[in-house]
């Protein structure tokens, strides 16, 4: 499993590097909450909680992972560290409620918008929080941009989550 962890951290750092600035927003469109989204329901709460902690310490040490090439403490602390800080608790959350099984299909999805909603309310929370917006405005930049995209991310994440987990269940 730690060979497992280790690769879905790469594949959120990758995600990261997938990036499309939104004019007006400090938060840029990624694939890397596609692959938080996985990592939890493939990993589960434990090995999840490993590989989004392995991602994030590298960033911190001052690999350039996050979101265009963002590093260090100061990322962290910026504008999108609510999104950040949020994966560890949507990782922990969609291993618990999908851990030891595989749940049906709907019941992954339905998971996988709980995640969401909970990196939304702590991203846009921090995000009002570190530019001193209204939280209609901090939906207004750093949500609603981003709904429709996340959506498809989770119909993708949830689709090969729920084939791939398991597969790699079986071979462990």
């Amino acid at each position: 499993m730690s060979v497992l962890a280790a690769l879905f951290a790469a594949l959120i750092c990758v995600g990261a590097y997938i990036s499309f600035p939104i004019p007006g927003s400090p938060i840029p469109i990624v694939l890397q909450n596609m692959f938080i989204l996985l990592t939890g329901f493939v990993l589960g709460p434990l090995w999840g909680f490993i590989s989004i902690s392995i991602y994030l310490l590298l960033g911190i040490i001052g690999l350039p992972v996050f979101s265009g090439g963002g590093k260090g403490i100061a990322h962290i602390m910026g504008p999108t560290g609510g999104y950040l800080l949020s994966y560890i608790i949507a990782v922990v959350i969609i291993g618990l409620l999908t851990y030891g099984k595989r749940p049906g299909l709907i019941r992954c999805y339905v998971v996988l918008i709980i995640a969401s909603i909970i990196i939304y309310a702590i991203g846009v929370t921090w995000l009002k929080m570190k530019l001193g917006f209204t939280f209609e405005k901090a939906i207004k930049v750093g949500m609603l941009p981003y709904l429709i995209g996340d959506s498809i991310k989770i119909i993708i994440a949830g689709s090969i989550g729920w084939k791939l987990k398991p597969i790699i269940h079986e071979m462990i």
